[in-house]
């Protein structure tokens, strides 16, 4: 039987574990079936309801009917797909191995702690991927080049403005204008300067929003995915709100 000591010192841990999960783009199932493994491997159930911003946690010890809970923040970290996996991976290791809680301490703030991508890699790879789509969609040598030269404007002011704390919606307003304005000298070129246009801001589609929300419904998680719907739906009303910035300036060279 375990103390209530005991059982804040699992939620503590468990708060931060499941709200970085959470954070970092992972659908709500899949935080719930890391974050139980956990639990079974102290020997405590565990449960939460979530929202886009706070998260209820509840642990609960069947053997002393002892519950704690907490209303935690959710913060807004960095999607990374690697370190999602690996925290995944902790938790299947907190069972096969029997962790201890002090060995799963260790090994999550060793995994968060892991340096992330090299921030120009990533420019560079946003950059090659925005212009394979030009070139799927039909665009030629030249609107690729220009476009993959927009994509790294407007991602390079997306990451710098995230570093600085601005409001996301505003970041996507800022960053699509940017970028489609960049795209928008395809006009004086021979080149297929729509297309341009279209593509220079697909880098600001939220993809994983998106995702995440129709998966969270279909599994049952409906409020959780419906704010994710929604906030995905208003970031894409801020990439539109700022490519249409740009056509109202160039209006006369696309017609």
């Amino acid at each position: 039987m375990k103390t209530k000591e005991e059982l804040l010192d699992i939620l503590d841990f468990v708060a931060n574990y499941a709200t970085y999960m959470q954070g970092s783009g992972v659908h709500t199932s899949r935080t719930l079936r890391c974050t139980q493994r956990i639990g079974v491997s102290q020997d405590v159930e565990i449960l939460f309801s979530t929202f886009q911003k706070t998260m209820i946690l509840s642990v609960y010890e069947r053997e002393s009917r002892e519950t704690v809970s907490r209303v935690l923040p959710i913060p807004a970290l960095p999607i990374s797909f690697t370190r999602n996996t690996d925290l995944g991976a902790l938790s299947w290791d907190s069972i096969d191995e029997n962790l201890t809680l002090e060995e799963i301490k260790t090994r999550f703030n060793a995994l968060i702690q892991k340096p992330r991508g090299n921030p120009y890699f990533l420019l560079i790879a946003v950059g090659l991927a925005n212009a394979s789509f030009c070139r799927l969609f039909g665009g030629n040598l030249s609107a690729m080049a220009i476009v993959f030269v927009s994509t790294l404007l407007g991602f390079s002011i997306k990451q710098k403005l995230q570093a600085k704390g601005i409001n996301h919606y505003l970041i996507f307003i800022l960053s699509a204008f940017a970028a489609s304005l960049c795209a928008s000298i395809s006009l004086l070129l021979d080149c297929t300067s729509e297309i341009a246009l279209a593509t220079s801001v697909l880098f600001l589609v939220p993809g994983v929003p998106l995702i995440n929300g129709v998966i969270d419904i279909v599994e049952g998680h409906v409020l959780i995915g419906f704010s994710r719907l929604i906030n995905a739906f208003l970031l894409v009303v801020c990439l539109a709100i700022g490519l249409s910035a740009t056509l109202m300036l160039v209006k006369d060279g696309i017609v």
